[in-house]
């Protein structure tokens, strides 16, 4: 497991990260979202080693994180890095080599993830010939390549269309599924709620929320419904404690004071004898997000 602990980070005496904590699990997909400048980026690059500390900790598995656990990750920066007059296949082969493979394996292994990703018919071409967003994968390819323990991700899906978001979703979620821990940064939180186990969101350098998805939904959860019948659902706006949301016909969202309060207008609805569903509303990503920044 990767941890954080206590991070601190100034800037010219401005600090840009404030006591950061978190933990990004094996086996676990960790969306990590808050808007630009929040300290996402940075955060990442200290627990890579790339940036300095001011203090706090990275630990992997309970111990200082070494030069040879770093080996062990695998990073895909925001910014593309590929060598743009390379093939894509001997690109990655390449990296590959430096993480110590022998040539053919590293060649298998390269080939093996460009299929994955959607590249196998463009390992003869250059980097340079390949569209942003297959550059984007090409770029996800020279992260895994070494197959990480730890991987981080700084927003891996900008820049996909909608096939090759689920392309990608997929290769992760593999990797995920074999162990590694893997921290994802995105603006897209439609993609992350779909895909994150654990979620963490910062803002303005400060850790705001951290925790399971079904946590934090849970923790941010109000008392919303949604009622499907089949006659018209007007009346539950005239019901004592209910404030509707949203009504068309016989569907209505509304928001309860208590749980007694959910449960008589179930009761009420199941005496007009015309419920087809009711179910509890859980916030989106997007709802806490809002929630937890303000």
């Amino acid at each position: 497991m990767l941890e954080l602990r206590n991070i601190v980070k100034t800037y010219g005496g401005r600090r840009v990260l404030d006591d950061v904590s978190f933990d990004v699990r094996p086996g676990r997909l960790t969306g990590f979202v808050g808007g630009n400048g929040a300290g996402k980026t940075t955060t990442m690059r200290i627990a890579l080693g790339v940036l300095a500390k001011d203090s706090g900790d990275v630990l992997l598995d309970g111990r200082p994180v070494t030069a040879d656990d770093r080996r062990r990750f695998g990073y895909m920066p925001e910014e593309r890095g590929l060598y743009p007059k390379m093939k894509v296949g001997e690109h990655i082969a390449y990296l590959a080599r430096l993480h110590g493979y022998g040539k053919g394996d590293a060649s298998a292994a390269a080939t093996s993830l460009l299929e994955g990703l959607g590249l196998g018919e463009r390992l003869g071409d250059k980097v340079e010939t390949l569209s942003l967003g297959n550059q984007q994968r090409a770029q996800i390819a020279a992260a895994l390549v070494h197959d990480p323990q730890v991987l981080i991700l700084d927003e891996p899906f900008s820049g996909l269309d909608p096939l090759a978001v689920d392309v990608v979703a997929g290769v992760l979620q593999e990797r995920s599924a074999r162990g590694a821990a893997v921290l994802f940064s995105s603006h897209q939180l439609d993609v992350v709620e779909r895909l994150c186990d654990d979620l963490v969101i910062i803002a303005g350098g400060t850790i705001r929320a951290a925790g399971s998805r079904d946590e934090l939904r849970a923790q941010h959860a109000v008392r919303r419904f949604e009622l499907v019948s089949t006659g018209d659902a007007g009346w539950i706006a005239a019901e004592p404690g209910v404030h509707v949301l949203d009504r068309r016909g016989g569907w209505a969202v509304f928001d309860a004071e208590t749980d007694e309060t959910a449960q008589r207008v179930l009761r009420l609805a199941v005496e007009r004898g015309d419920v087809a569903s009711f179910a509890p509303q859980h916030p989106s990503l997007a709802q806490i997000f809002r929630e937890v920044i303000q």
